[in-house]
């Protein structure tokens, strides 16, 4: 009996865990950290920053990447504490502490090894707890005291074995199983309670309650401990705590309590003790066995599973319905009417009783797409694919058989009349003998009417995304459409709408939020609604007024915005809530909202709904830091971690790497980072949810690296900033810019002396070139001096010459008349001898040594030393010889040369013979032109 009781229990827990309302789970897998499965144990820094002990080592996690830090000696970890700057940890026989260097990376101190503490064989550090000056290591065996101050420790030893330790209002409590409960008073080991409680069952962990001991077992539920009494804590939950296996438990912030099952996941209790929620794998978790669990600063509660980390956050403006047998499908409207909440989506209309975990019904003859739920006259409509449908309770009345009512508004002129937009157009509901029927078509007018406002009292504004907006006049009796304008200046768009927002019509696309101008019967921008629509990342342009909190909904890839009154002015306040569309994965244009209390809205997407609190969204402070900056070498394998307070860098180490984050946990908050590096870039970068930026082959100079961050739309309140120095490269040194000078100086020094002896050299040069010149000059001038009395020798010579030719001839002439003188003498008187003496005396004259004298003077003014030349060469000619080679050398013929020599042309040409023999003149070389030549 007793067993089938608990098999209920179960099923019953289980089927009320398929109806609760969640807040968010964060999952990371051991894909996603990069380590084991098991987590045995989790803490969070002062920086925000979590650790957890895992079968491969100590995991640190910024808010954005995970860090392994491998076990010290390769085992696995099984506890963790951070102590304001350090982490410590326990594993197989090895515990100490972790601490930042200057490099900002964890760097690891043995104290077992350190302070030479003998562990027992096996031993495994389980739990580490930390109280004022002291930090005490818990295995199963002993209890390790380690003084922060002294550097020392004690130790308390087991008798059979210890659980776990625990830190109840500044005094440490631990179980020895057999024993009882024990306190430590001066590092003794002190008997609490020796009740077979405490020495069979499994102390889970101890809370102090209204000045008593609250004592959380493994199987048994809680206990109150005072004055040496136990008895059960009678508590909504204690037959649940019977039915499962607590493996580990913490109370929260707000006195609440979480308690992590072997099999059964997480249960979160309230203060009171009932179960306010409780998660297990069906809801979200990695596994169903919860190793640890932690609460962090922003109340997130962390839990060490036996297969990944989750993070629940706890504290989140989300509660989430998760409809996991995929009956509800996609919600397009919901609505609360007679204490059900109604819920219509693409598989029909569900319901359930408001403010329950119970779950939802179908209302029978429902199936198919509900488009809207509007409340009139305390009656309920269903607007449906195959018509419309009047809702009560559990039932639904089909009142129109118009397919596809997209909408239903009431007509201000006639409370028993309704006007439905739907497929075909526009169709009237009529109320009679309190029944509500289908009473006419509106004829004129045949598109598709989703969104449509009354202006005025039969005067229509509709949408329609692909054709545009029109107004339409109805008549009287609304049953005809009497005109039909279109909007020209106004844009049509996907996913637009329009409503009513209080005494105004709103149309809202892409381009943003236009409100209609009753004067102007036109369109007007609204730059302050403009905001709800995300032009640079549209989604859609659908709006949500909900007049009973005066706000405007609106929503975008990112964001669900909307607007809230000023207290001291008009204009109304643009709110975002960090909600982006992959999370929501609803149906765009198909958004819904549902006002549930004063702060609690329902968003319906699908497979389920959010529950958003806005008074738990309100704006945070959030900080963002620089963890770590790296520098390399350009395809270098080995990178250098660098110090955050090192400004400087070797010029070839130019390749800068940051590492940033801002540590917050939540699921629905996306977190991104802006970078600007002023000295290079000015301008910040586009918003990147990457949380590390690198710069390569960064020229030398001097830097400072900006970062900022955003979580949701909320701006981080610093800007992380790093100034660094990139050193010129060698050869840019200040050494070798001295150098450089130096080396100008010198060359120029040098330079000086090469140009200075080279001009003065020049100047040398120069002036030996302008004597050389006036020595040319004076040479050319001599030359052309001397050419002049060449030139005049030259004249005379040829002048000679002449004189020579003229006396020659003359000579020539006398010789020949004075032969011929003879001749004729002879001839005539042969026998006078008178005539014989003339004769005599001529002969004398034609064999006159003055004529040769005379001629050889003349010879030698013509010829300058050609007798002496050619006795020179020829020593052997006779002064008779060197009389015919000067009448050669006149180029005188032999008939010529005849009288001269006063022998006959026949005796000169033997002459010249003898002459030639004596020359020892070749054959056929001439004697005139040798001579000539000569």
């Amino acid at each position: 009996m007793f067993k089938s009781l608990i098999i209920f229990i179960l099923i019953f827990f289980c089927n009320t865990l398929q109806a609760q309302e969640l807040p968010p789970i964060e999952v990371f897998s051991p894909k996603t950290y990069g380590a084991e499965n098991q987590n045995w144990s989790i803490a969070q820094a002062p920086n925000k920053f979590i650790y957890a002990a895992n079968n491969s080592g100590l995991l640190e996690y910024n808010g954005a990447k995970w860090t392994l830090y491998p076990s010290p000696n390769e085992t696995i970890m099984r506890s963790v504490n951070v102590v304001d700057n350090k982490i410590y940890t326990g594993c197989y026989m090895e515990f100490g502490f972790w601490k930042k260097n200057q490099f900002n990376e964890l760097k690891y101190t043995s104290l077992s090894n350190k302070l030479k503490i003998s562990l027992i064989e096996d031993e495994q550090i389980w739990n580490i707890i930390a109280l004022d000056n002291w930090v005490l290591f818990q295995s199963l065996n002993r209890i390790y005291i380690y003084n922060t101050i002294s550097d020392s420790f004690t130790t308390i030893d087991a008798e059979t074995i210890y659980t776990k330790i625990y830190k109840v209002n500044n005094r440490i409590y631990f179980q020895q199983l057999e024993k009882g409960l024990y306190t430590i008073k001066n590092s003794i080991a002190v008997l609490v309670s020796d009740d077979v409680l405490f020495k069979k069952e499994h102390i889970v962990n101890i809370y102090e309650q209204d000045k008593q001991l609250l004592v959380q077992t493994e199987n048994k539920g809680f206990y109150i401990y005072k004055d040496n009494n136990l008895k059960p804590w009678q508590i909504p939950a204690s037959e649940l705590l019977n039915s499962v296996t607590v493996y580990n438990s913490i109370q929260l912030a707000d006195y609440g309590f979480v308690l992590g099952t072997i099999s059964n996941g997480v249960i979160y209790l309230t203060q009171n003790g009932a179960v306010n929620y409780s998660i297990n794998h069906t809801q979200g978790l990695n596994n169903n066995t919860v190793l640890s669990v932690y609460e962090d600063l922003e109340k997130n509660i962390w839990l060490g599973l036996d297969n990944g980390i989750n993070c629940v956050n706890s504290n989140a403006p989300y509660s989430i319905y998760t409809d996991t047998n995929g009956k509800l499908g996609t919600i397009y409207a919901s609505a609360i009417y007679d204490d059900n909440l109604y819920l219509g989506t693409n598989q029909g209309l569900f319901y359930k009783p408001f403010n329950s975990n119970g779950e939802f019904s179908f209302v029978e003859g429902t199936k198919g797409q509900v488009w809207c739920l509007n409340l009139y006259d305390d009656t309920l409509f269903c607007g449906h694919n195959t018509g419309t449908y009047v809702i009560d309770g559990d039932s639904a009345k089909q009142i129109s058989g118009i397919q596809g009512a997209w909408g239903i508004k009431a007509i201000a002129s006639n409370p028993n009349l309704l006007l439905q937009g739907d497929y075909s157009g526009l169709h009237v509901l009529e109320k009679i003998n309190k029944q509500w029927r289908l009473r006419n078509k509106v004829k004129g007018f045949n598109i598709s009417s989703k969104f449509f406002e009354f202006y005025d009292t039969n005067k229509i504004l509709l949408s329609h995304e692909y054709k545009g907006v029109f107004k339409l006049t109805l008549d009287n009796d609304f049953k005809t459409v009497k005109a039909i304008e279109r909007d020209s200046l106004l844009a049509n768009g996907l996913n637009s709408s329009l409503i009513k927002y209080k005494s105004d019509i709103l149309y809202a696309y892409k381009a943003g939020v236009f409100k209609y101008n009753l004067k102007s019967n036109t369109f007007i921008k609204d730059s302050v609604l403009s905001q709800l629509i995300d032009q640079t990342d549209y989604s859609t342009g659908k709006l949500i007024f909900d007049a009973s909190a005066n706000q405007l909904w609106g929503f975008s890839n990112k964001y669900i915005s909307y607007s809230s009154p000023e207290a001291l002015s008009y204009t109304p306040k643009i709110n975002k809530i960090a909600f982006p569309t992959v999370l929501r994965k609803g149906a765009t244009g198909y958004e819904n909202i549902l006002k549930l209390s004063n702060s609690k809205y329902l968003l319906g997407f699908s497979g389920g709904y959010v529950i958003i609190d806005l008074a738990k969204a309100e704006k945070k402070v959030y900080n963002i830091a620089i963890h770590s900056i790296e520098s390399f070498t350009l395809n270098s394998d080995k990178v250098k971690q660098v110090a955050s307070d090192v400004p400087f860098f070797k010029n070839k180490e130019n390749n800068i790497e940051f590492n940033y984050s801002i540590p917050e946990f939540e699921k629905y908050q996306t977190t991104e980072y802006q970078y600007q590096l002023q000295g290079i870039y000015e301008a910040w970068s586009p918003w990147s949810v990457q949380s590390t930026e690198l710069f390569k082959n960064l020229p030398y100079g001097e830097y400072t690296f900006k970062v900022r961050g955003r979580v949701g739309s909320v701006l981080t309140s610093n800007v992380a900033t790093f100034s660094f120095l990139i050193a010129k490269p060698w050869y840019l040194s200040d050494v070798m810019i001295t150098m450089y000078v130096l080396i100008v100086l010198l060359f120029s020094l040098l330079m000086h002396y090469v140009y200075k002896n080279y001009y003065k050299k020049q100047r040398i040069k120069l002036l030996q070139e302008t004597e050389r010149e006036l020595e040319m000059k004076q040479l050319e001038n001599k030359q052309q001096l001397m050419a002049f009395k060449n030139e005049k020798l030259q004249q005379d010579i040829e002048n000679k010459n002449r004189e020579l030719a003229i006396s020659t001839m003359n000579l020539i002439k006398k010789n020949e008349f004075l032969n011929t003188i003879k001749k004729e003498l002879k001839t005539a008187t042969e026998s006078d001898k008178q005539m014989k003496s003339v004769i005599k005396i001529i002969d004398k004259n034609l064999n006159s040594t003055d004529d040769w004298k005379f001629f050889e003077q003349a010879f030698n003014n013509a010829d300058k030393n050609f007798l002496k030349k050619i006795k020179s060469i020829h020593t052997e000619l006779t002064p008779n010889d060197l009389k015919l080679c000067a009448y050669l050398r006149l180029n005188l013929s032999s008939k010529e040369i005849a009288p001269l020599l006063n022998i006959s042309p026949r005796s000169v040409e033997v002459k010249r013979y003898r002459l030639r023999k004596k020359m020892n003149l070749p054959h056929e070389t001439s004697l005139t032109n040798y001579i000539l030549d000569i």
